[in-house]
């Protein structure tokens, strides 16, 4: 299991890492359209973005539009010793911002402005490749796997993804939680009637 996800990961990246700067910020900006689009979203007082980095869908211009809609943003640090993350509220974008674990954006140490997972009412997650099922195969390290074990069942948990990284199935074990849905370029993929 672990080599396969290993595997998956190194051709999915591959794969994404060869999309060029304009076509990230494209494609990005019809996830961010389709995501304001949609009524989890539209209702949602928090929420949880993660922060983009390399060539991942472009999270900023999102995080910037949801705390100018007057929503409470919400943002990950993470904590290598102990394996997990903290929530953060971030106020100000992108000045309480500053690169963290692997060159990642997270709040600075004085922008920490810690929230309990109980308040949050949407969660935007990362991953490398998703399937049709709602499958979701991330970075490797479990930082969102132990923070997804915390979430509450009823919380929507959408993802953000370019097509090329849809495959047909990600290796996963019992207790990883699927998303609801998953925002592409061309499509929103929902998968609460699988569930």
């Amino acid at each position: 299991m672990i080599h396969l996800k290993k595997e998956l990961r190194k051709r999915i990246i591959a794969r994404r890492n060869r999309l060029t700067e304009d076509e990230i910020a494209q494609k990005s900006r019809c996830i961010a359209e389709r995501l304001y689009a949609i009524h989890a979203y539209r209702q949602a007082r928090t929420v949880m973005f993660f922060l983009s980095f390399g060539t991942e869908v472009d999270t900023g211009p999102m995080v910037e539009e949801s705390l100018a809609r007057g929503k409470r943003v919400v943002v990950p640090k993470v904590v290598p010793a102990k394996r997990e993350l903290i929530l953060s509220r971030l106020l100000h974008y992108p000045d309480d911002l500053a690169p963290g674990l692997w060159g990642i954006p997270e709040p600075r140490p004085q922008a920490l402005r810690p929230l309990p997972v109980d308040e949050l009412e949407l969660v935007i997650v990362p991953g490398v490749a998703f399937d049709w099922q709602g499958g979701r195969l991330g970075y490797g390290g479990g930082y969102y796997d132990r923070f997804l074990a915390r979430l509450q069942s009823h919380i929507p948990l959408i993802a953000f993804a370019f097509e090329v990284q849809l495959v047909d199935s990600v290796p996963v074990e019992p207790w990883d939680r699927r998303v609801d849905q998953l925002i592409t370029e061309k499509e929103i993929y929902d998968f609460q009637a699988q569930k």
